[in-house]
Parts: structure tokens; C-alpha cells; sequence
């Protein structure tokens, strides 16, 4: 019928749709930590996977759901003020884009690829080509987020499966020769551990602002009315939920059966080394490669996802600088390169400064997250919990952030790491618990008290 406009999408279109959200959420920490997670597990693989899964899937789901459901992220954290929105938006664009999660792509995929098949003194000049030619690979790809689907959903996000489902198998064959005890951080307390390793995959800072480029592959589907976007989008966001958790799972069963053949050093050794172990066993040298093709795509596939994340932000929020007219793909352009410049200083200093900043970051999303998920029964009728639980819980994750840079760096400040150490749960890094309490508190208290003076 003439004039026809598509209001839902059917179901190969929304398989299409959670491919590519997908396939922008899995790179290379997803790849690696699960197998780590097992591999330190070990018999305990189980409680330590239901716990990285709570944090690496499903607070980045309850975010995309918040965030889609509270018409944008921008919406959701003008809660706490429109100045805070902006300041947080940018600071977490940044984390996830240019200045650790895209450099970290090319870096790590890198380091599995290239690095097993090339002489150390080469290592330089191949890491710099290497990263030229992936950044240019990512730099076409995302020149038209609008059609990302076609490129993640319909081809990459599968083609990957196919990998990892690959791997999983070649694991069920061998099985488990003996389950090992639990080692590193895992030694106690596993479920909680995995809670915190769920933090390095940044998929709960990712989540708040991808749901931008979905939201855009959605309507160029010609769903046009904003609440069948935010609903389609949300759909998107559950199948991809349900297939992390499958891979999670798997990876983490094939994390404990690479633990199981060759034990680990948790102090020296990362995800990587566990996958390298298990496929170089059982495939040989083609395992290498295998598991080097199976990082690019994953790699690729995110780092395409983040900078049209990156770029479309900065290219609403900053259409003009200097009052001069900046476009989106002048934006993308700038982000990769900077991306390709800081990817080749190294993926170890990458880490060690991300980790801090994603200490200070996670705690903030989170509270903001829960919040809105509760937002109708709670936090709509004391509004000023917003304003006190982040305020009182970033100054604590501000706080932990700069003492963990000054230990990065080579310093140390003991007088603030002892008044850190003072709350409670901090060294199971879940010290900004007691400040989100005590803020919501006061956020109810201040509520009232300002309900009530608005009384005729």
C-alpha cells in the first residue's frame, strides 16, 4: 500500500539487529576474560562464571534498557544535573573510544596475530603497519553507522560464532582431565571476584551509549515511531544479553580445560596466554592462526562499533569548534587517528592506566543504572537521590582513581589509601556501596524536606 511505513521490525530483521549489537560488545576483553576467569577457577568455574556473567552481562544490559527506556543517556544523567551529563558522557566516550578501549583493540589483536609469527627485533614496524591497516579497515567500515548492520550483523557477528563455537567443541572432545583447584584471586571468594573481573570488558560504560548507532540501523528500517525504536532496540539488547551468556559460559569451560592441561601463573599470565595454550595443544601451529583470526574479527568488529559511537556523540554535542563546522566523518577521522597513535605506545600501559579509570567510572554508571531501573518506584518520588548517591559515590571513585594512578606511575600516597581502606568493603573493591547508602539517605531526607516546603 502506497505510503506504508514499516512500524516493527519481523524476525530475521531483529536477528540482524542483535548480531550487530553483539558483534559491537564482544572484542577482545570478551574474548580473553572468560577463559582467565576458568582457568583460575578451575573447579570453582561455575560460581566465579555466574559472577563475571552478573557484571559483564547483566549490568550492560540493564544499562542499555535503562538508558533506552529513559529516552537517552543524556536524559538519564540530567537526572543529577545537565552539566554532570555532559562531564560523564564525555569521560566515559573518551574510555571507551580513543584513549584506552579502541587502541586496545588493535593492540591486543596485535599481539595475537602478528606478534607469534614475526622476529622481535621487527616487532615495531610490524605493530605500525599492522595498526595502519586496521585502523583503515575500521575508518571504512564506519563511515555509515546507519549500515553497520550489514557489515557486523549480517557477516562478522555469525562468522565469529562459528570460531568460538569451533574452540567449545574441540573442548567438549578433549574434556577435562582433571579440574584444578582454585588459584590467584580466585583462591576464595569466587563469585565476587568474577564479579569484579566483569568490569574489564567496559561493556556497562559501552552500553550507555550504544544503543545510538542500534537506534539508527532500527530507524533506517523505517521504524519511525520513537517508542517501537526504544522498544525494538531494547530486544536487540536482551537476544544479545542471552548470547553472551552462552559464550561466556563456554568460554569459561574452555578457560578450565586449558587450565587443566597447562597450569597457569595468575601473577604473569592473562586470558590470551590461556587461549594460546589450549589452541597451540590442540591444534598445533594452526592454532595460532586460528586463534589470531579470531581476535581480529572480534577486535575489528568493536572498534568499528566505537568510533561511530564516539563520533556521533561528539558530532551532536559539538557540531562547531572554534566556530568552525566539524562533520561526523571529520570527527571519526580524528578519533582514529588518535587511536592509531596511542594503540602503538603499547598494550600494557593501555591497561594499567584503564583500570583506575574504569574503577572510578563503574561505580558511578552503575548507581545511575539502578536508579533509573527503579525509577517509577523509588527514585521518581525522592528525585534528589540522584544528585546525592553519585555525588558521594564519585567522590570515593575519584578519590580510589587518582591514589591507583599515583601507584601506576611509580608513587604512593598511604594517607590516602588508608583512609580509603576505612570503608567498609573496600578491599573487596566494592567500597562506594556505603556512600550510595548513606546518599540515598540523604537523597530521601532532602526529598522530603523540599516536597514539604513546596507545600502551599
Amino acid at each position: 500500500m502506497r505510503g506504508y511505513v514499516l512500524r516493527t521490525l519481523n524476525s530475521r530483521q531483529r536477528v540482524v539487529m542483535t548480531f550487530t549489537f553483539f558483534s559491537m560488545f564482544f572484542g577482545a576483553g570478551n574474548l580473553i576474560f572468560p577463559p582467565f576467569v576458568g582457568a583460575q577457577a578451575g573447579a570453582a568455574t561455575i560460581p566465579a562464571a555466574i559472577g563475571f556473567i552478573v557484571s559483564a552481562v547483566g549490568l550492560p544490559i540493564l544499562g542499555v534498557l535503562a538508558v533506552t527506556f529513559a529516552d537517552g543517556f543524556d536524559k538519564l544523567a540530567g537526572r543529577v544535573s545537565p552539566k554532570f551529563a555532559l562531564f560523564l558522557g564525555i569521560a566515559i566516550i573518551l574510555t571507551i573510544g580513543p584513549c584506552f578501549a579502541i587502541p586496545r583493540t588493535a593492540t591486543t589483536s596485535f599481539e595475537m596475530m602478528v606478534v607469534p609469527l614475526v622476529p622481535d627485533g621487527s616487532k615495531w614496524i610490524a605493530q605500525l603497519l599492522y595498526s595502519l591497516l586496521f585502523f583503515t579497515l575500521a575508518f571504512l567500515f564506519a563511515q555509515h553507522p546507519e549500515k553497520l548492520s550489514k557489515v557486523l550483523g549480517r557477516f562478522m557477528g555469525p562468522l565469529l560464532l562459528v570460531l568460538i563455537a569451533v574452540l567449545f567443541v574441540a573442548c567438549l572432545v578433549h574434556g577435562i582431565a582433571t579440574a584444578t583447584a582454585p588459584s590467584g584471586n580466585y583462591q576464595t571468594n569466587q563469585m565476587a571476584r568474577g564479579f569484579l573481573d566483569g568490569y574489564q570488558t567496559m561493556d556497562l560504560l559501552a552500553a550507555l551509549y550504544f544503543g545510538i548507532v542500534i537506534s539508527a540501523n532500527v530507524r533506517a528500517l523505517n521504524v519511525t515511531e520513537e517508542s517501537q525504536v526504544q522498544r525494538e532496540t531494547a530486544i536487540a539488547g536482551l537476544g544479545t544479553g542471552v548470547l553472551l551468556i552462552l559464550i561466556y559460559g563456554a568460554l569459561s569451560y574452555v578457560g578450565a580445560v586449558s587450565g587443566s592441561i597447562t597450569a597457569i601463573n595468575a601473577n604473569s599470565d592473562t586470558g590470551a596466554t590461556v587461549l594460546t595454550n589450549l589452541t597451540s595443544t590442540i591444534f598445533g601451529t594452526a592454532g595460532t592462526i586460528f586463534l589470531g583470526i579470531v581476535f581480529v574479527i572480534a577486535c575489528l568488529n568493536v572498534c568499528t562499533g566505537l568510533i561511530c559511537t564516539c563520533a556521533t556523540y561528539f558530532h551532536t554535542k559539538f557540531p562547531t569548534v572554534a566556530g568552525h563546522t566539524v562533520s561526523y566523518r571529520a570527527w571519526q577521522l580524528a578519533f582514529t587517528i588518535f587511536s592509531f597513535v596511542v594503540s602503538n605506545a603499547g598494550l600494557s600501559l593501555i591497561i594499567k592506566v584503564s583500570v583506575p579509570v574504569l574503577s572510578a567510572l563503574y561505580p558511578i554508571s552503575i548507581v545511575l543504572v539502578l536508579l533509573a531501573i527503579t525509577h517509577t518506584v523509588f527514585a521518581a518520588r525522592f528525585p534528589r537521590v540522584y544528585f546525592w548517591m553519585v555525588l558521594l559515590v564519585g567522590i570515593v571513585a575519584l578519590i580510589g582513581c587518582i591514589a591507583s594512578l599515583v601507584t601506576v606511575f611509580g608513587g604512593s600516597l598511604p594517607w590516602l589509601e588508608s583512609l580509603l581502606n576505612a570503608l567498609p568493603l573496600q578491599h573487596q573493591q566494592l567500597g562506594w556501596l556505603t556512600p550510595a547508602a548513606i546518599g540515598a539517605v540523604i537523597g530521601v531526607i532532602d526529598s522530603l524536606r523540599i516536597a514539604h516546603k513546596d507545600k502551599p
